[in-house]
């Protein structure tokens, strides 16, 4: 019982290559992402087709054992399964492996725009506005937490103070 390759993995095939071929291309950030998301929709795909082969392989499994000989049997099942596992998995490796390229060029290009962003002149002088602001803010809780430990300090003697001012003689 051999099957091959059906059309639509033939053409999810080629459109890997095609998409492999351009992966050398220098893309704008926008059309990578395009190409990622083309991508994750093949894996997904390749992805069925690994769950169809693996339901094919169990039925054939099962049915192996109304056989007498049952371990020939799943030995033939089990490489009929492997002959249609190998082409998805070689499509999955060469599929993880722009999608490795596409992700690592996104993050440099993102890398790189955070860098250039943080260069930039108006973001200099945001964080140096920022930084006076934080550093006022840190001398005025200190200046409040020295009032109220003087606060306290001076406690016992105010209620002293209010104590002998409000007795009646």
């Amino acid at each position: 019982m051999r099957r091959d390759l059906p059309a639509r993995s033939k053409i999810l095939l080629g459109a890997l290559l095609v998409v492999c071929s351009m992966s050398g291309v220098v893309l704008a950030t926008p059309a990578e992402e395009a190409e990622l998301e083309q991508l994750n929709k093949i894996e997904q795909e390749l992805e069925l087709q690994r769950e169809w082969a693996k339901y094919r392989w169990s039925n054939e499994s099962s049915a192996c054992y109304l056989n007498f000989w049952v371990n020939y049997c799943l030995g033939d099942a089990r490489a009929e399964y492997r002959k249609e596992l190998d082409p998805i998995r070689a499509q999955e490796v060469a599929v993880h492996e722009a999608q490795r390229k596409l992700r690592e060029n996104i993050k440099n290009q993102d890398d790189i725009k955070r860098a250039a962003d943080r260069a930039a002149p108006e973001k200099a002088a945001e964080r140096a506005a920022n930084q006076r602001e934080y550093e006022e803010k840190q001398k005025d809780a200190a200046a409040r937490a020295a009032d109220l430990e003087q606060r306290r300090k001076d406690a016992p003697k105010r209620a002293q103070e209010n104590k002998a001012g409000t007795q009646l003689d």
